[in-house]
């Protein structure tokens, strides 16, 4: 009998313990997780039905769109549940775009005709307007799968006179800074959100921690930089992928008109109507004094010039209050937004004394690292876990040319700090050596843009292209930096095009082959501006002048086997104005010469070319 009280008591209270246990379990509130320095998914974050989705409109202080009132620009917002059932405060990661709400057609006439002369602008074009997509409260639905399960807020908003926002959109101007910035401010309790566009009821973010972190691909890449410049406080760590941060290098090129790759015709006025998705009644004033005033008045298509429009929208310009960490993501193929927009700024923020990471693929536009490394940046600046992020060794993953984008190859830096410039000097016999020719050498080139540039690569000879190439390597030969063209020439003409591809020969055609089994890098240059940038002259015919520029930046590793062939011609079918054929350009070879930064320097060349 008391054996069996004593069992039932003992029953009785191992029958207590487990419901307390399971009321216990039951009101354990969710928490972000992490694990090997990176936020992990958890549970209770997964189902994104469970998800709260609202937007909202945050006021800023500038009125871009001439009503008198100050625009608003439109935020939606995606969340853990949490976030309001149990008072969860979590990091942001914002992504801000003036695509969310749709883009003009592509009708024929909206690019500018780009077969004139030199120094012409052409016929005007067709300007296409916008018909806006998307229904409230949804902007977009990019990296939330990614970002909420790991215990993250994610925020889009849409860029000034785009979608639901107010406003113009200026192509890089100062409102599409203070935009994202005034967001930012709003997730840090600093600025007023309201539940209406014309609405007087404010919404709070009562949710946000204050740690706000961007992303976002091209244009949507552009906004973290274009925000990071304000120095606005809370935003902790960017990650820009394929970012434009200089409009002037988007569509010019050392004073040459040159049109991002697979848009030939393209300028900033194509991108602003390509864009404009805001408001109806807005847009007639948009138009007047964003497009057909202050872009028509400072683009420049006749001269290509660099002048205050183009300074004004050159992030490099800006970066003074630029406090935020930095992981910069590129392809060394992107011929639209060319690699030497990342590059710029990554070395810059570096010089700065920033936390800062690179990461570059081998292929073309887009591409975003991989997602253990934005993990492991956001983690660390979001949500503060000392994962040692911003101590490690290596600064640079650079993808090889036939490996897994997910498998990047660790570098000190980039570029690769064992690089030297080694100076090669084109020979009138079509070498490309290390020894410089010491008595004058003439060459001449005729132009003609029927022949593209891979037509001219191809070919065994023509007279529409100089092609200077090494000895066939022997061993596999590293280039990682910007390579540096040094061009003496005299033109028949007061205006040229000047373009030089760097390739690897011989050309190989066919879908097994990838863009940098043939191109290595390439540039343009207007002779023009042989001195400035922002003064350009007319060339003397017969006259010499010495242009210096540099190549996009490369990281790439020259195959035994193959040969480099450093290719000058003039007008660039992919790129340039199509002037009509016949300018003669005159190559003086002794005072014209290639810059190759290679790892191991001259040693190495000399090993692969003897």
């Amino acid at each position: 009998m008391i054996s069996s009280l004593k069992s039932n008591s003992i029953l009785t209270l191992a029958l207590v313990f487990s419901i307390l246990s399971c009321a216990q379990n039951t009101t354990e509130k969710a928490t972000p997780i992490f694990k090997d320095g990176e936020a992990q998914i958890v549970e209770a974050f997964k189902d994104s039905s469970k998800w709260l989705r609202h937007d909202l409109w945050v006021e800023t202080e500038f009125d871009t769109d001439g009503d008198g009132e100050p625009d608003r620009m439109h935020v939606s917002v995606t969340r853990p549940e949490q976030t309001e059932t149990e008072g969860l405060k979590l990091p942001v990661i914002y992504v801000s775009s003036p695509y969310f709400a749709g883009v003009a057609g592509d009708a024929p006439g909206t690019m500018w005709n780009v077969k004139h002369e030199l120094g012409g602008i052409g016929e005007e074009r067709f300007h296409p307007e916008v018909t806006r997509r998307g229904q409230r409260p949804i902007i977009s639905n990019s990296h939330i799968r990614k970002w909420v399960p790991r215990g993250y807020i994610v925020v889009h908003s849409s860029s000034p006179g785009t979608g639901l926002s107010d406003g113009a959109p200026t192509i890089g101007g100062p409102n599409e800074s203070l935009a994202p910035k005034t967001v930012i401010d709003w997730l840090c309790g600093r600025a007023t959100g309201y539940t209406e566009r014309a609405g007087k009821e404010k919404v709070k973010a009562s949710w946000s921690t204050g740690k706000v972190g961007m992303t976002g691909t091209s244009y949507n890449g552009t906004i973290p930089l274009a925000a990071a410049t304000t120095g606005v406080q809370g935003l902790e760590a960017i990650i820009p992928i394929a970012p434009n941060t200089s409009y002037y290098h988007y569509y010019r090129s050392n004073g040459l008109v040159r049109s991002p790759g697979g848009y030939l015709g393209e300028d900033i006025d194509v991108l602003y109507d390509f864009v404009h998705s805001g408001a109806e009644d807005k847009r007639a004033y948009n138009n007047k004094t964003v497009r057909d005033t202050e872009m028509m008045n400072g683009m420049d298509r006749q001269t290509g010039d660099y002048n205050d429009f183009w300074a004004g929208r050159d992030y490099l310009n800006q970066m003074d209050n630029m406090k935020a960490a930095l992981l910069m993501s590129h392809g060394f193929n992107d011929w639209n937004v060319m690699p030497e927009h990342s590059y710029r700024i990554y070395k810059a923020a570096k010089e700065k004394g920033l936390p800062t990471q690179i990461y570059y693929h081998q292929v073309g536009h887009g591409g975003p690292p991989p997602t253990s490394m934005m993990n492991r940046w956001f983690t660390k600046y979001l949500h503060g876990i000392d994962n040692g992020v911003e101590k490690e060794e290596n600064k640079a993953y650079i993808v090889r040319e036939y490996d897994d984008r997910q498998l990047p190859t660790a570098y000190k830096d980039y570029p690769n700090p064992d690089a030297e410039d080694v100076t090669l000097h084109p020979i009138k016999s079509g070498a490309l050596e290390l020894i410089q020719p010491k008595s004058l050498a003439l060459q001449s080139l005729t132009d003609n843009v029927e022949f593209s540039g891979s037509d001219l690569a191809k070919s065994e000879d023509s007279n529409h292209r100089l092609l200077y190439k090494t000895i066939t390597l022997k061993e596999d030969l590293h280039i990682s930096g910007v390579a540096k063209a040094r061009i003496t020439l005299a033109s028949n003409k007061p205006a040229a095009n000047l373009s030089v591809w760097l390739v690897s020969l011989p050309w190989q055609d066919g879908k097994e082959f990838k863009i940098t089994d043939n191109i290595i890098t390439r540039g343009w240059a207007d002779p023009k501006n042989y001195k400035s940038l922002t003064n350009e002259e007319d060339l003397v015919p017969g006259n010499f002048y010495t242009v210096n520029f540099d190549l996009q930046p490369d990281d790439q590793i020259i195959k035994a086997g193959q040969q480099i062939g450093f290719m000058i011609f003039s007008s660039d079918k992919e790129f340039t104005l199509h002037p009509k054929s016949g300018t003669e350009l005159t190559i003086q070879l002794h005072k014209t010469s290639l810059i190759l930064p290679i790892v191991g320097g001259s040693k190495a060349f000399k090993k692969a070319t003897n």
